[in-house]
């Protein structure tokens, strides 16, 4: 494990400068990085690190979320609100239906296997997107337009959407049927993350005003993490969204304590220095690049239409708002990358014995392989030409 840890920062570090050196993503090398040296690479991680490598990956998204949280602006939400709502369930709803039909056809699957599979590999990756939004926030582009915000609340719940719907069609598949339990799954997720954010939120307020808990920053910020981690571990017994709770914390801490804010964003972007270089490398670990490979060119087209349709679920989301046509394209590109939640469940039709589950699980590993890098550089290329520094 201390072999494992040394491997991943020193060589994470490396690779971040390297890539950042070549003006691409840092995450890329790191994502890269993640691919060589894990079970599916060289195999130089210990097995202790990749079986809690879960963990690790949640820890480090509670991190970014709690400083997307803190950043997120009560007045440029309100503006916004309605569109972050489309686009939170619009462009994944529609890419993965999509990728259901074509996928019928090129793979010669049930309707439920094609549902399962479009809905797992119609999940964007708040792991590559987040930090990429609050970068632009600090370099103030597209702000005056709310376009980080609008792309941060939409990713994070994007995924309750495609992991709900998938969840009902692996349900279907065996025999369990829809319930009307399960389709009120999403609406309740994302009203429990809410109210389960602004309350814990209320009560770290309540400690912060009392000013004789805790004094020091220091303590001050390992009760919000706790807090996050908390809200993470909520989620498997009640139906709420962790992530989104998190979020919703620190947008009511930020709203409640402006004073107080600014150390807690310092020691968290102190820690997501650490914290990036395990997420990153570790998704890239969980990536089997062999399986990926024997898929062909029938899975590099599903993807692809994937990609269309978000790109004109995003298109239909933005209809009636005050963005540009570059603005609404630079959204569509921030759509694009894939890689937290098909890391996470795109095993789960092969474990469970679904006819087409290995070839879900590729499918899934390609769209990491295509869509984080080809996302992260667009970002990157993108943002300095389709936005304005306002």
């Amino acid at each position: 494990m201390i072999a494992s840890t040394f491997l991943i920062l020193s060589l994470g570090i490396a690779f971040n400068k390297i890539f950042k050196a070549l003006k691409l993503p840092g995450l890329l090398g790191m994502i890269l990085l993640g691919m060589a040296i894990g079970p599916y690479g060289a195999d130089l991680l210990d097995s202790s690190m990749i079986e809690i490598s879960p963990d690790i990956r949640m820890i480090a998204l509670v991190v970014i979320l709690l400083r997307a949280g803190l950043g997120i602006n009560k007045d440029v939400l309100k503006s916004v609100g309605t569109i972050s709502l489309k686009m939170s369930f619009i462009p994944c709803v529609v890419e993965g239906i999509a990728i259901m039909i074509c996928s019928r056809y090129l793979l010669g699957i049930s309707y439920v296997e094609a549902g399962m599979l479009g809905f797992i590999v119609a999940a964007v990756s708040p792991a590559v997107i987040v930090p990429f939004m609050i970068e632009l926030k600090e370099r103030k582009l597209g702000t005056s337009k709310g376009i980080p915000i609008i792309i941060l609340s939409g990713a994070s719940i994007d995924d309750i959407f495609a992991i709900t719907i998938f969840t009902a069609f692996l349900n279907i598949y065996f025999g369990e049927g829809l319930s009307a339990l399960s389709l009120l799954g999403v609406p309740a997720k994302i009203i429990g993350g809410l109210f389960a954010g602004f309350m814990l939120g209320y009560v770290i307020y309540r400690v912060y005003r009392s000013g004789r808990v805790l004094e020091q920053n220091n303590e001050r910020l390992l009760l919000v993490l706790a807090s996050g981690l908390f809200m993470v571990m909520l989620e498997k017994s009640i139906a709420i969204s962790g992530l989104l709770g998190v979020m919703t914390m620190g947008f009511f801490l930020l709203e409640k304590l402006k004073d107080k804010v600014k150390p807690l964003e310092k020691g968290l972007n102190d820690i997501w220095f650490f914290a990036q270089i395990f997420l990153f490398v570790l998704i890239g670990s969980e990536v089997n690049i062999s399986v990926a490979l024997d898929m062909g060119i029938k899975s590099i087209a599903i993807i692809i239409i994937g990609i269309i349709a978000r790109g004109i679920g995003v298109m239909i989301s933005l209809l009636g708002s005050k963005l540009n046509a570059k603005e609404r394209l630079f959204c569509a590109i921030a759509y694009i990358p894939k890689a937290t939640v098909q890391a996470a469940i795109g095993a789960i039709p092969l474990s469970r014995g679904v006819e087409s589950g290995e070839a879900i699980l590729a499918i899934s590993v390609l769209a990491i392989l295509l869509t984080a890098p080809i996302g992260a550089i667009g970002m990157e290329l993108s943002a300095n030409k389709l936005l304005s520094e306002k």
